[in-house]
């Protein structure tokens, strides 16, 4: 699934691309890919018609285009998207031909290069968020990512001291902090020389603080390479793919050499996905169980 380099390399094609230009058309291909408009394919695209797209925003895994009805007026709601597995927001010459992936069309008043929302595996969706310009209310839950200016390191900092769970697993909580997913929850946690099945209650303030730091500097180097694409559906607008991938340590390198250590990189099951890690750089914490029976024995 695209994650915050991701989905912001989309936002900044978007932000150059489409805002600014009005909505001429939507055609609505698969009613999978709006199901989240509760009204329906033909209201989305009735609704959408003559919407002038005035920014492009984005927290997390979400991106948003805040419309008005018309040139000058100010935007009050929002067009919400979510990649899902596979989707894509491409822009492109109008007389292309529609691959049968194409799930929504959108074209514009100015003639110029159509959007196209693509979704081979149809887990994404576009929906119209009534009141969404500033933030969409389906997504109002979802804390503020690492690269936000809302984020509040101090406050993740204080649930995090509390929080009796695995550390990966509570980076992934989007309740928590949002944009950060398997992949670069790994790069970080290697980063930090910290084992993902630690408690995050049991880490220290400034071991806490340093990792949320990688997690920073992590996301920065994916998005000024273009993100992560392991395969053609992780592309920019101009479908373009990133170049992440040739600078991970662990993620997806079973059996590689750490590139710190040298050490044989280990996969592990995790929430029916992987975790990668060094055995060295990133030992196993003891056993809850284990720690709990050291203590009595010590009491």
């Amino acid at each position: 699934m695209p994650e915050l380099p991701e989905v912001e390399v989309v936002r900044s094609g978007l932000e150059q691309h489409v805002v600014g230009r009005t909505i001429r058309s939507v055609q609505v291909l698969h009613p999978r890919a709006v199901r989240r408009h509760t009204a329906g394919p033909a209201d989305f695209e009735a609704a959408a018609r003559g919407l002038v797209v005035t920014a492009a925003r984005r927290r997390g895994k979400y991106l948003w285009l805040p419309v008005a009805t018309g040139t000058g007026s100010a935007a009050e709601d929002a067009l919400l998207a979510h990649l899902g597995m596979s989707g894509q927001l491409l822009l492109g010459e109008p007389e292309r031909p529609v691959s049968p992936h194409v799930r929504i069309r959108f074209t514009f008043t100015d003639s110029g290069p159509d959007l196209r929302f693509t979704d081979q595996r149809t887990f994404g969706h576009i929906m119209l968020a009534r009141g969404g310009a500033d933030l969409p209310a389906p997504i109002a839950h979802i804390a503020p990512d690492p690269l936000e200016p809302a984020f509040d390191e101090a406050a993740l900092l204080a649930r995090l001291a509390v929080r009796r769970t695995g550390i990966k697993r509570a980076l992934l909580d989007q309740s928590l902090v949002s944009g950060v997913g398997n992949i670069y929850a790994d790069e970080a946690l290697w980063r930090a020389k910290t084992h993902w099945d630690r408690l995050a209650a049991n880490l220290r303030p400034a071991n806490t603080s340093q990792l949320l730091a990688a997690v920073r500097e992590v996301l920065t180097e994916a998005l000024r390479a273009g993100g992560t694409s392991f395969d053609s559906l992780y592309v920019n607008v101009n479908g373009e793919s990133g170049y992440f991938s040739r600078s991970l340590a662990v993620y997806g390198r079973e059996g590689e050499p750490c590139p710190r250590c040298g050490a044989p990189i280990r996969r592990d099951p995790f929430m029916n996905r992987s975790a990668y890690s060094c055995p060295v750089c990133q030992p196993r914490p003891r056993s809850r169980t284990a720690a709990r029976d050291l203590q009595r024995r010590s009491t």
